[in-house]
């Protein structure tokens, strides 16, 4: 099942992806609108959409809603750095004994097709392309046998990058987490649908030009081992959202530089999930408080 959420005559909601067309959720009146609890709902809410679906009815044409990312507002957003040989190669250091990870702020996220905006204090705007997973229950230790029971589904994950701005702090938060810098989307692959998520071809292109080429069986810790590291320390909880690492091509290690521009579009493609796609912009002058 592909989960999305959008909006559709001012009313946001989650649906079910099928073809060109979202299931829409409202047709249950008993289903959560919002991603995060619609994934507490757990197994009840899942068989309550499959039954949408297969009734046929309360369809909506993609083309005709606004997509968000499929978490809009994720309780917790947390991606591992350094987690592919060939990216550890092109920076210089070593391989971590453990996995390191490191928080974007939430409110960084936004969805396929909202752009990314180039910020007016740094030009050194750099992509990555990833593999996140969410998180579809509250757990905490657990055992790796069992870390695939917790995952709610897969998705795709631009970790933008400031790079000055990165290297200024050891936690890198500030440099990722920009407003705008988390595009995830376009949907929520439930597991069911991806064979194995160790064995994905991931792919990045600004404009046409392809920079980054590879394949999630590369990864040194994979997405079961994070979850059993990770909840040794934490609680993790329903939409939580996990990145996995980035492979080689980033735009820092190019020569010259290959750091993203206005007017450029990143497009990141992970087999057996879809398309995330940006376009880049100048950060906007308007100042917004509320």
């Amino acid at each position: 099942m592909k989960l999305i959420t959008f909006t559709h005559n001012r009313q946001t909601r989650i649906g079910a992806v099928v073809g060109d067309e979202i299931v829409d959720g409202f047709g249950d009146s008993a289903l959560p609108s919002l991603m995060i609890d619609f994934l507490s709902a757990g197994e009840s809410a899942l068989e309550a959409l499959q039954k949408l679906i297969d009734a046929g009815t309360h369809r909506l044409p993609v083309a005709e809603v606004k997509v968000h990312a499929p978490v809009p507002r994720p309780g917790k957003y947390l991606a591992i750095s350094l987690n592919y040989a060939e990216h550890i190669e092109e920076t210089g250091k070593e391989k971590p004994e453990y996995p390191t990870f490191f928080n974007k702020q939430t409110t960084c996220v936004i969805g396929s097709g909202e752009p990314i905006h180039r910020p007016k204090v740094s030009e050194k705007l750099d992509y990555e392309g990833e593999l996140a997973f969410v998180i579809g229950q509250r757990c905490r230790h657990v055992p790796l046998e069992q870390a695939h029971q917790v995952i709610a589904g897969f998705t795709i994950a631009n970790d933008v990058s400031v790079r000055d701005w990165q290297a200024r702090s050891p936690t890198m938060t500030l440099g990722k987490s920009f407003d705008t810098h988390g595009p995830l989307g376009p949907w929520l692959v439930t597991p069911d649908e991806i064979i194995d998520p160790h064995n994905l071809t991931i792919k990045t292109w600004v404009n046409d030009e392809l920079r980054q080429n590879s394949n999630t069986r590369h990864m040194i810790f994979n997405c079961y081992q994070m979850i059993a590291y990770l909840s040794q320390v934490m609680t993790l909880e329903p939409g939580d959202v996990i990145a996995t690492g980035t492979p080689s091509g980033v735009g820092v290690k190019m020569k010259p530089r290959g750091y993203l521009k206005p007017g450029q579009t990143v497009r990141i493609e992970i087999e057996g999930i879809g398309e995330l796609c940006n376009s880049v912009v100048e950060e906007p002058n308007a100042i917004e408080c509320r």
